[in-house]
């Protein structure tokens, strides 16, 4: 198994390198995009088994939105939905043979905490304007101003950590006990790295909306208090 510092490029798209979780990405990204498109071509009043499944999925995840942020559920629905369903894919990618999920690479997690950053501040500019999103860091007064800008760059470095340690922990684990061991031993493994993906992409995503409903709150007040939300 190749280092998970090491990501070989498979080709090139002009000067940009295209990598194996690259592709991966593109491969989950259609393929989500398909089964949305398929899912919701033919929605009904009177909905069958299918549609009423994803409607408990949509409804819990809603639940956990406006538990966790108080806000309606349909203000962070989509990105976080994304975030989620993604993360999740992308973990349960280790079930293919010899595919590793993306989330098991440096540059993938590395995008994604990028992109929590960014919504961070996309979603606190949008709720308070770019006064009182920059207001919020001197909560609670002007001298607390550099920690809260670092603590706002390590919360989301530590996300991007977390997410790839464990995940690439369980490939690890999976391949070496596969190895030794034939292939039906690790079976129960597989199982438990499933449940670990869910879990991960579970804390992933409830993270990224208590971030993002702190710097949501008018003038950071709510922010310590967003923080206990935090798994």
């Amino acid at each position: 198994m190749n280092s998970p510092l090491a990501t070989p490029a498979l080709f090139h798209l002009g000067p940009v390198p295209i990598t194996e979780a690259v592709l991966v990405t593109w491969g989950i990204m259609l393929l989500l995009g398909i089964g949305c498109s398929i899912a919701t071509r033919r929605l009904s009043h009177n909905p069958g088994r299918f549609q009423s499944a994803l409607e408990l999925v949509v409804e819990a995840l809603d639940l956990q939105i406006r538990e966790a942020s108080g806000a309606p559920a349909q203000t962070y629905r989509a990105f976080i939905g994304t975030l989620f369903v993604y993360i999740l894919a992308a973990n349960w990618m280790s079930l293919v043979p010899g595919v590793e999920p993306p989330t098991a690479h440096l540059e993938t997690d590395a995008a994604l905490a990028a992109l929590v950053f960014v919504s961070v501040i996309w979603f606190g500019v949008r709720a308070n304007g770019l006064g009182g999103y920059l207001k919020s860091f001197a909560y609670p007064n002007p001298v607390m101003i550099p920690l809260n800008i670092l603590e706002s760059l390590t919360r989301v470095f530590s996300m991007f950590v977390r997410l790839f340690g464990n995940v690439m922990s369980g490939v690890f684990v999976v391949g070496i006990v596969a190895s030794l061991a034939g292939l039906l031993v690790p079976v129960p493994l597989m199982a438990l790295d499933l449940l670990t993906g869910a879990v991960q992409a579970y804390i992933f995503a409830i993270l990224a909306l208590v971030f993002i409903t702190a710097a949501s709150a008018e003038g950071g007040t709510d922010h310590s208090n967003a923080e206990k939300g935090s798994p």
